[in-house]
């Protein structure tokens, strides 16, 4: 059952935190909820590439490319292996690519938007780091929320499992 936000900012108030409308919606699903993975990282997708092959379920891959639109971070591949490992949705603040396979995978994608240039692999990046996107602060372990009218984060102290 997915929950719907305008429900949990209804139920939460301000402590439901509202995403920036900044990301399209760029897989065959419009929504997500689950647990942040945060990941830190600039133009490299090397940590991106090993949380894709590790159990999912229950989890939002969080990342934070730095909004950076020179390169993608993932596509299909990766992409394929979210799915394939239970991943619930991916938030990207930067680029992805391979749109046409994208949009029919059953993931919920959310990016910036699209590029076919692929990042560099120069085995750089951080996982488990609170990231600012859109906004707003995201822990990891923050509980993650988006549908057709956005994306909002309830941090993990307030019980974020609604």
């Amino acid at each position: 059952m997915t929950i719907k936000t305008t429900d949990l900012c209804d139920e939460f108030g301000a402590s439901a935190k509202v995403l920036l409308p900044i990301f399209q919606d760029l897989g065959a699903k419009p929504d997500f909820q689950g647990h942040a993975v945060t990941v830190k990282c600039f133009e490299d997708n090397s940590r991106i590439k090993e949380l894709s092959t590790t159990p999912g379920e229950g989890k939002v891959l969080v990342v934070d490319g730095g909004g950076s639109d020179r390169c993608a971070l993932f596509g299909d591949h990766i992409a394929e292996d979210l799915v394939r490992n239970g991943w619930a949705g991916v938030l990207v603040y930067g680029y992805v690519r391979d749109k046409a396979v994208l949009r029919t995978l059953p993931i919920a994608i959310k990016a910036l938007g699209v590029t076919p240039a692929k990042s560099t692999k120069r085995n750089e990046g951080q996982v488990g780091l609170s990231v600012t996107i859109a906004g707003q602060v995201i822990g990891a372990g923050d509980q993650m929320y988006a549908d057709d009218d956005g994306v909002l984060v309830l941090n993990a102290a307030i019980g974020g499992g609604a």
